[in-house]
């Protein structure tokens, strides 16, 4: 199962490249490790090689003249258009050509779920590994996402009942860690009055944290499904559900379980929008394990707020349940998009062999209450069409956030070529992998704190720094949340 612990312990193994090479590194060494024996078959088994394409020469792309454009389109009011883009005919005609408004959403959403990785702490030498590294009100100032225009509310923690996690085996401050069982698994945010003019009703979003190491998938994950909801039909993978749903009261950070603390706080924001006569909505977002999470959520949520219109924009997430999950989550009415690069091998799992291709022969299977089953649409992008991707084997390239991003960004049709006109920034795509062709000159995994996170004192000598006050994780009973009163005096809320 690829509980939280496996998602920290190669957090860390894939931002230290220094010290752990890349996985695709790993793939071209001699010895074989059980992990690399299980890429290659999986390599194998899924039919994933595409070494044999032709790449595309960057020649006529003229990348030099990207650099002096914008990064991103000039935003357009989708006021009226709201709910198509929010899946309410489940995106029927606008994923193949994908529309240009449901394209910037997406992305959108997309970027939400990357913030996730950007803002962990992943220094096994830091006192506060495992956490945020800022604070909520500072979080999208941080990482460059105030453009969006929403605001941070929660901040969501987890814990498995599993075991021990093992990222904290790798932490070489134990004993003095910020939490020695919980970890920062997403958070809660709402649009501003700017945006949700813009967008047409008020948006509430969770942003669930995910894995980034595919190749221990299929070790980890238990093969269990657990009943969930009334009737115990509907069945979710174990594993996915105890994070989800553990608590303990001999934490500091989950006394409550993630379910309940995000529970809390979308039931308070719809109550409180809805009393105010305004229109709302809930999107959930999440990659990998995240994806799995924001269905899981979203079941909840349609559980208990009937009639709020509820999406789950995932990128590169996992099957999390049986048919019958899928069945009771589209009666609920909760709408899934499924954002799939060809080459990611997450998706597939867990149910390489029984899936939902085993429904043809449900006369012989029966209900399949054993089989796992993917939920909703899917978009599918692939890596051999973009010209700026390297086209060889690469598991973490494929499953990266910002490589679903940029296939995105390029994607007019499955008929067509890459977008000429996408703009996202293409260093982005090599923040924590090596996808970029070298002629663009982007270092590989080039994103971390500067010199590592040491800074000099005042003495000259090279020390971790002190966090801010106000960046240091406050228990669950702490932590403030949005006054609603102060709700559309954006300024007042920097200042709480």
């Amino acid at each position: 199962m690829a509980t939280t612990e496996t998602i920290h312990h190669h957090l860390h193994l894939h931002r230290h490249h220094d010290h752990h090479n890349t996985i695709n590194t790993h793939l071209k060494q001699k010895t074989s490790t059980k992990s690399t024996r299980l890429a290659k078959s999986l390599s194998n088994l899924l039919h994933l090689h595409i070494q044999g394409s032709a790449q595309k020469s960057l020649s006529n792309v003229r990348f030099e003249e990207k650099k002096d454009t914008p990064t991103t389109s000039p935003k357009e009011d989708i006021s009226d258009k709201w709910r198509d883009m929010h899946g309410s005919s489940d995106w029927n005609n606008l994923l193949d050509p994908l529309h240009p408004l449901l394209r910037r959403e997406i992305i959108k959403y997309g970027e939400f779920s990357q913030a996730t990785y950007d803002a962990f702490d992943f220094d096994s030498f830091s006192k506060y590994c495992g956490s945020c590294r800022y604070n909520r009100h500072n979080l999208f100032e941080k990482l460059g996402l105030n453009k969006h225009g929403y605001i941070v509310s929660k901040y969501i923690y987890a814990m498995s009942s599993m075991k021990v996690p093992r990222w904290l085996e790798k932490s070489r401050l134990l004993e003095n860690a910020w939490s020695k069982d919980s970890n920062w698994m997403g958070y809660v945010a709402v649009s501003d009055d700017e945006e949700s003019k813009r967008i047409g009703r008020q948006d509430i979003v969770v942003a669930w944290r995910g894995t980034v190491a595919p190749s221990e998938w299929y070790e980890d994950l238990k093969r269990k499904l657990d009943p969930i909801g009334p009737h115990g039909e509907a069945k979710v993978e174990h594993g996915f559900l105890s994070i989800y749903t553990s608590k303990s009261d001999a934490t500091r950070y989950n006394k409550s379980s993630a379910s309940e603390q995000v529970m809390d706080e979308v039931k308070r924001l719809v109550q409180f929008y809805k009393e105010k006569g305004e229109e709302v909505s809930l999107a959930i977002t999440g990659h990998s394990l995240g994806g799995a999470l924001a269905l899981l959520n979203a079941y909840e949520a349609a559980s208990a707020l009937p009639g709020l219109p509820i999406s789950v924009i995932s990128f590169g997430a996992p099957r999390v349940g049986n048919i019958a999950f899928r069945d009771e989550l589209h009666q609920k009415g909760v709408k899934t998009l499924r954002v799939v690069v060809k080459q990611d091998v997450v998706p597939r799992m867990p149910g390489i062999v029984f899936n939902e291709a085993l429904q043809r022969f449900v006369y012989i299977t029966g209900s399949l209450e054993w089989v796992y089953h993917h939920v909703g649409a899917e978009l599918k992008v692939d890596v051999r069409s973009s010209p700026y991707l390297k086209h060889r084997f690469n598991l973490l390239g494929f499953h990266s956030v910002e490589t679903y991003l940029h296939l995105v960004d390029g994607f007019h049709s499955s008929s067509s070529v890459f977008r000429s006109e996408a703009r996202r920034d293409l260093a982005l795509v090599n923040k924590a992998c090596d996808m970029l062709v070298d002629e663009l000159r982007i270092p590989q995994s080039w994103y971390q704190p500067a010199n590592k996170g040491l800074e000099r004192n005042a003495h000259g000598r090279w020390v971790k720094p002190k966090r801010d006050l106000e960046d240091i994780p406050s228990p669950i009973g702490e932590e403030h949340t949005l006054v609603p009163e102060m709700e559309n005096n954006f300024e007042m809320l920097e200042a709480l």
